[in-house]
């Protein structure tokens, strides 16, 4: 079965987004942190400009992974990625599909039964490869409900202050996580936590 797992750029003080949802303080090291290019593919594609280390970090990460499961915020403040994210699949978890989708050609999912609907529907469609979850609420759910594998944080040197907490509505915590991997870049640190199970 495949991993889910977290994966999300956060502000040193834990905001994934600001006030008014502008992502771009925490997401900044993707296109200041170096001269070396990373394309990302799929439909909206971005070419990243990172440091060396970050670049790795990236390079072991996006082949892994083959189907994303995000929210509806997530999607909006995307827009849709284009019809088709670059990590293969997308599944959005919301309570009703928004109008003008699902779309031809695209490769974008709504799920409106719940998170282990949404996890099912994703890690079958991943191919044998992980589903890599992305947006605050959406990862909040899944690690109440025991469904995460791993935490990857890509901690931003910044502090925000305010706005969107990565860990603000927790159910089950304490909850233990397993020794880190450290990848240190240029204006981001990338941490690496397996989830213990109980």
């Amino acid at each position: 079965m495949s991993d889910v797992v977290a994966i999300m750029s956060m502000s040193l003080d834990g905001f994934v987004a600001g006030p008014d949802d502008d992502v771009m303080q925490v997401f900044d090291w993707h296109f200041t942190s170096g001269d070396v290019e990373i394309d990302t593919g799929g439909s909206d594609p971005m070419t990243f400009k990172v440091s060396e280390p970050s670049a790795g970090h990236l390079r072991d990460l996006t082949p892994r992974l083959g189907a994303v499961l995000t929210g509806r915020r997530t999607f909006e403040v995307a827009q849709g990625w284009g019809g088709n994210h670059a990590w293969g699949p997308a599944f959005v978890l919301t309570h009703e599909v928004p109008a003008g989708w699902p779309r031809p050609d695209s490769t974008v999912h709504f799920v409106t039964d719940g998170i282990e609907s949404a996890v099912r529907q994703a890690q079958a469609a991943a191919g044998g490869k992980s589903v890599g979850v992305h947006g605050a609420d959406t990862i909040q759910q899944c690690l109440n409900a025991g469904l995460l594998d791993e935490i990857q944080v890509d901690l931003a040197a910044v502090l925000l202050g305010s706005g969107v907490r990565l860990f603000d509505h927790l159910a089950g915590t304490p909850a233990v996580l397993g020794a880190p991997t450290v990848v240190a870049g240029v204006g981001v640190t990338h941490l690496r936590y397996p989830v213990l199970k109980a």
